[in-house]
Formats: structure tokens, sequence, C-alpha cells
């Protein structure tokens, strides 16, 4: 087993208002947590290649760029798929990538 506290991740920002801790990597696989600030928007379209992408709504409210996902929702990305993230009251998110 392997234990860290996000907390203690040192976060990496990606965009204005958006910053990634990585939890846990093993081979291509890894786990992160995603911080979006109020009103942050991903730059440009995030394409899931080269596998799925798996999505927990810890806090606030998701947008893929088409809907709103609050608190509790799980979203599976296929590979290949594509989305626009953002979120306008802020969120907090879990992600899988089971394949890199």
């Amino acid at each position: 087993m392997e234990w860290i506290s996000a907390a203690d991740v040192p976060a990496r920002e990606l965009f204005p208002g958006i910053r990634l801790r990585t939890l846990w990597k093993g081979g291509a696989a890894s786990a992160h947590v995603l911080e979006m600030e109020p009103g942050s928007s991903w730059e440009g379209i995030d394409v899931h290649d080269p596998g799925p992408e798996e999505v927990f709504v810890v806090d606030g409210v998701f947008n893929d760029g088409e809907r709103d996902y609050p608190a509790g929702s799980f979203i599976h990305a296929p590979a290949g798929s594509s989305h626009v993230p953002q979120s306008t009251v802020g969120c907090t998110l879990f992600l899988f990538y089971p394949e890199g």
C-alpha cells in the first residue's frame, strides 16, 4: 500500500486558476487531484489519448463544455474523447488515468 495526503503534494499550475496535484503513478496509470478556481477554463481542448479519463467531482461544480456536474458526479471519458474543462463556481476533481 502507498499513502499520501493531497495537501502534502505540491501543486503544478496547468493554466491560470487550474492546479494539478499528482498523488500516484504506477506504470502508465496515474491518479491526481485537479483544483479549478471559480471562472477558470482549460486553454484549448483536452483530448484523452492514449486512454480514458475517470473523473469524480469531489467539491463544487465541474463543466465539460456542454453540461454541469455537481459534487458526487462520476464521469467516464473514453479514449479519443475530448472536452473543455471549466468551472463557474470552482471545483475539486479526483482524476484517474488507467492507461496514461
